[in-house]
């Protein structure tokens, strides 16, 4: 065990030497670019402490440099590592990566994520903001959605506005990121605005924020009582997204009657998630409740919902 530590500190001393000869020689690492990339994203993950900064100081020039050589995984995972340093030199890099077209969507979809997760760190966003604000105007739709996206952090409250504006947009992936995005920034007095859509929107926003609002955690009450609500809809994905957020928030044993009438629903999926929330969480109180409902379910045509029942019927016979 002690020699594959010391091996391990040995390949760690090496990788991490290397990488300081990269950072030191542009050159070297321009005529070595295949192996340098990942060598040098190895040692920023290596390195720690008072060397990690050193480093990432040095090495965000060449990384920025590399994200432009890089492609597919490799530039997603150089992204990813910028974020997690939140240096501002990195925060426009990723900005036109976001705004390029002619990257792929996913590889601007990573670098929103990133600009989302970088927003808040840094000492002064106003920069970022003015620009995001002014692009979430856009006559392209792909740019207004990277770019909500990129919007969506806690505290942003400037971006509100625009964002609600979002909720109203011609584009369907638009519209569904505002409501992701409003959320993001933690703000109660967007959840009326929120509510008033679940209720007028188009589906597919409906969707969207019926599985945003359990973080709307300091509404708890008001909240639990829409997703109760959810639960009497004509609609199945609704009763089951309904169900699914539930559990985010309550404890089962709180809301037994809600479970009871799941166990009936004509949907295998809200059958199957009621009597496995209730197996794993209510204990004996179910079995005091409505017995009689869970032992009916072992005639159940859906396996997963039979195999519950049993399980729940096994510890009472315990």
């Amino acid at each position: 065990m002690k020699k594959n530590h010391v091996i391990e500190f040995e390949q760690k001393e090496r990788i991490l030497e290397k990488a300081k000869k990269y950072i030191e020689s542009l050159e070297l690492f321009s005529g070595e670019s295949d192996q340098a990339i990942p060598l040098l994203l190895r040692a920023m993950k290596l390195a720690d402490g008072d060397l990690k900064r050193e480093e990432s100081d040095q090495a965000i020039p060449l990384l920025l440099r590399a994200m432009k050589l890089a492609d597919g995984d490799l530039k997603r995972e150089i992204m990813l590592l910028l974020g997690t340093l939140a240096k501002k030199e990195s925060i426009w890099p990723l900005y036109q990566i976001m705004t390029d077209a002619s990257e792929s969507e996913e590889v601007r979809h990573h670098a929103a994520i990133q600009i989302s997760v970088m927003g808040p760190l840094l000492r002064n966003p106003q920069p970022l903001i003015d620009r995001l604000l002014q692009d979430i105007g856009s006559s392209n739709a792909e740019l207004r959605f990277h770019v909500a996206f990129a919007l969506g952090w806690e505290g942003n409250f400037q971006a509100a506005i625009p964002l609600i504006e979002r909720l109203y947009d011609t584009d369907d992936r638009v519209r569904q990121t505002a409501v992701n995005a409003l959320c993001n920034l933690r703000d109660d007095r967007i959840l009326p605005l929120l509510l008033e859509r679940l209720e007028h929107g188009a589906a597919e926003q409906k969707r969207s924020i019926l599985l945003n609002l359990w973080r709307f955690d300091s509404k708890l009450k008001e909240v639990t009582e829409v997703y109760l609500k959810c639960l009497e809809s004509e609609e199945p994905d609704v009763r089951f997204d309904a169900l699914a957020c539930l559990g985010l928030l309550i404890d089962v044993r709180d809301h037994l009657e809600a479970y009871r009438k799941c166990l009936k629903d004509t949907d295998s999926r809200i059958r199957g998630l009621a009597i496995r929330r209730l197996s794993e969480d209510a204990g004996d109180a179910v079995l005091q409740s409505f017995p009689t409902e869970i032992e009916a379910l072992l005639e159940d045509p859906d396996m997963e919902v039979k195999r519950a029942s049993l399980k729940i019927l096994g510890k009472r016979r315990v």
